[in-house]
């Protein structure tokens, strides 16, 4: 286990409405993705998970600070600010440009918890659940954002506990 039962730092549910609900599973997800991660190296971090998969827990953490970008800033917020990670030309840079690198894997984390505090303070600051936001033509409420962020990272935190497993034999929670 990563962690004793009794230091889980995530929450252990009982929130009162909506928007502490979403917001209190998604930090969740967030600790969890980090957790995976603790304890490694650039080397281990930036370690493929199989031939031709290009993922590694390094990569999640960019391509994770990439959606939350794109989510937050660009679509809810309406920035308009380049992709993080990503081009017309190369869309898994994320991935492709995770490398065993103590620069890029400081960058990484700094760029993941700058944007996981821009959501945070969009979300604070929200009037409600229904703010809206523009995706290729189409409104999208912070509501459904929170919960496909959720998705998103339940998603990924399935395959980093896999490449985590595969590092070094840790697994759970």
């Amino acid at each position: 286990m990563f962690v004793h039962p009794d230091d889980d730092p995530r929450s252990q549910g009982g929130c009162e409405d909506e928007p502490a609900t979403l917001t209190a599973y998604l930090a969740d997800q967030r600790r969890t993705l980090e957790m995976k991660c603790s304890g490694l190296g650039p080397e281990a971090l930036a370690r493929r998970s199989v031939p031709p998969s290009n993922m590694s827990l390094l990569g999640l953490v960019r391509h994770m600070a990439g959606v939350e970008h794109a989510w937050f800033r660009r679509v809810l917020a309406g920035q308009d600010v380049p992709r993080l990670y990503r081009t017309e030309n190369d869309r898994d840079r994320d991935f492709d440009g995770a490398l065993p690198d103590p620069e890029v894997v400081s960058e990484a984390w700094e760029t993941w918890r700058g944007e996981v505090a821009f959501a945070e303070r969009f979300v604070r600051e929200a009037p409600d659940l229904d703010v809206r936001g523009t995706i290729r033509g189409e409104q999208i409420s912070l509501r459904e954002v929170l919960v496909h962020m959720i998705e998103e990272y339940a998603r990924h935190n399935g395959h980093a506990d896999l490449l985590r497993e595969r590092i070094d034999g840790r697994v759970g929670q």
